[in-house]
């Protein structure tokens, strides 16, 4: 309902586990690091807890997309189940003929059979259960039991548990030290603090689609007092904000709307202050502004009254002498000279090298991507995007696949993973078929890109030119400033005639927006958003650097 009126694509605050909108903050990242970690050992149990509402299930989504090729993964929805049922439900996950006689020892034989079988032929299996907490005691000895599926040399089975809580509690009983002993890796995913409100909400709002953050600042901190941090309660509550300020026709949220949604949402009356608070309140309002009055009176008043307006009018004349400037628009940076003579290309690596990058911030990272932008940026002075900004780029974050960062054709800082978890960032300099050249500290190493599938989970920021009437996302039918540049653009293309001026998104060139959108691979929907205007610069030639070239055009 409110989508349009705020520029989304889609609601952003949706409670569904989509990890397209996951939000990777510090603890977010730990988890899947702890996840992917599971997914590289052998046997045993992965142990990720959590309160209701942290994000386990959307982790868990996304770790879906991360797994290698060579894993079979049988999920669990429902724990809820007997001991039977755990085993057939794993039969049907795994594709397994099940028995025609089905009993416990019939059914593990199967299993066992299937998990040799993918063995042998290189394959990994692992099983997650989502909502752990419910199984019972029974079930988590039979699971225990099934990691004693082995080679003489590995494990058979990984298993992944998702719960809350209390699943840490029930681990930790007598009667399953045993399991206990077997978790080799367990993470708490704990609530998002204050310094991750304003990261998670803006995310989100760009996923769907948004340019700029709509609630305001006291806005932010109230939503994360009513939520306590929970990332499925600030969604509730960002959707009813937004849908208030809709019906408000306001575009910024504000704490009175926030406050209002909280009390649909927890279904709370609303404050109302006694007559006894409202007196008090009364006579210190009268107090203060006796107070206020005898100290900034002296006994002198006419005299300094004729004063205090002589010295305003004095300030008056001389504020009117003072000229006003127009802003300026920012003109694009310059762009850094070519070099003499490209150096030749270091050798090609499998393997992600040791201790490459490591330890490296995404400041010491946007610094090296300034300079192949020709921009001098030194970390501490300002936010590296509030830099951008100032030199008329914008940042581009996503979480996407190495093909998406091919098609858009600009250098993009990597956030990647070390062996115990921890993020760190590299450029991604150079992209040609399979071989991927990287920057950081320094050095420059050429890798195949599957070097990065244990270490990267998409997550990438490019930058890219904003035309200087751009100041959103611009649905079919809008009358925005930018739409004349989007003619030139399309026309640059040949999808527009020539000198045919255009004031509103619609006919002519609505399709031709479409069309461009269709041959770039990109969804046509005639929406100009930020993933579209990159395509058009690129179609265009605006300068800057290249994937494909080491050059600055």
């Amino acid at each position: 309902m409110y989508a349009d009126f705020f520029g989304f694509t889609e609601t952003p605050f949706s409670i569904a586990p989509d990890p397209g909108y996951l939000y990777m903050s510090e603890s977010h990242r730990e988890a899947l690091a702890h996840l992917l970690y599971g997914l590289q050992t052998d046997g045993g149990f992965v142990l990720l807890t959590g309160e209701v509402g942290t994000g386990k299930t959307t982790i868990c989504k996304s770790l879906f997309t991360r797994i290698p090729e060579s894993v079979d993964l049988a999920f669990i929805l429902n724990p809820k189940i007997t001991v039977i049922e755990l085993l057939e439900t794993i039969c049907d996950e795994l594709h397994i003929a099940k028995p025609w006689k089905v009993s416990t020892k019939s059914l593990v034989d199967k299993i066992n059979g299937h998990l040799l079988d993918t063995n042998a032929r290189g394959r990994k299996t692992v099983l997650i259960i989502d909502e752990a907490q419910n199984l019972s005691v029974d079930v988590l000895e039979q699971l225990r039991l099934l990691t004693n599926l082995e080679t003489d040399k590995r494990k058979l089975l990984q298993i992944i548990l998702l719960g809350q809580p209390e699943l840490r509690d029930m681990i930790n009983r007598p009667q399953l030290r045993q399991l206990a002993q077997r978790v080799t890796a367990r993470y708490h995913l704990g609530p998002l603090n204050r310094q991750d409100i304003a990261g998670y909400i803006f995310h989100r709002i760009q996923v769907a689609g948004g340019q700029e953050n709509v609630f305001t600042d006291r806005a932010m901190k109230l939503v994360h007092q009513k939520s306590l941090g929970i990332p499925r309660l600030i969604n509730l509550i960002c959707d009813r904000a937004l849908l208030g300020a809709y019906t408000r026709q306001q575009g910024t949220v504000t704490p009175t709307i926030v406050r209002q949604a909280c009390h649909e949402i927890f279904d709370t009356p609303k404050r109302k202050h006694s007559l006894p608070w409202m007196l008090a309140t009364l006579v210190c309002f009268v107090i203060i502004a006796g107070l206020t009055y005898s100290l900034l009176s002296p006994p002198a008043a006419t005299d300094q009254v004729t004063g205090q307006a002589a010295t305003a009018a004095q300030v008056t004349e001389q504020v009117a002498k003072v000229p006003i400037s127009k802003p300026q628009p920012v003109a694009p940076p310059p762009a850094a000279p070519a070099p003499a003579a490209a150096p030749s290309p270091p050798p090609l690596a499998r393997v992600w090298p040791a201790d490459f990058g490591f330890g490296t911030t995404m400041e010491d990272a946007f610094t090296d991507l300034a300079d192949m932008w020709g921009l001098s940026y030194q970390p501490g002075r300002s936010e590296p995007c509030d830099f951008a900004r100032e030199v008329g780029l914008r940042c581009y974050d996503r979480q996407e696949d190495i093909n998406s960062l091919r098609a858009l054709d600009r250098p993009a800082v990597l956030s990647l993973y070390d062996d115990q978890g921890r993020p760190f960032y590299v450029i991604l300099t150079r992209l040609d078929g399979n071989r991927a050249e990287f920057h950081a500290a320094g050095q420059t190493v050429a890798l195949d890109i599957a070097a990065l599938q244990t270490r990267w989970f998409g997550e990438y920021r490019i930058l890219w030119y904003s035309p200087l009437d751009y100041s959103g996302v611009v649905h079919p039918g809008s009358t925005a400033k930018i739409i004349p540049w989007l003619a030139q653009a399309l026309q640059s293309a040949d999808l527009y005639p020539d000198g045919k001026a255009a004031t509103r998104l619609e006919g002519t060139l609505l399709g031709a927006l479409k069309q461009f959108q269709f041959s770039a691979g990109l969804t046509p929907d005639g929406v100009l958003g930020p993933k579209t205007v990159i395509h058009l610069n690129k179609a265009m030639g605006a300068p800057g650097p290249r994937l494909h070239s080491r050059e600055v055009n």
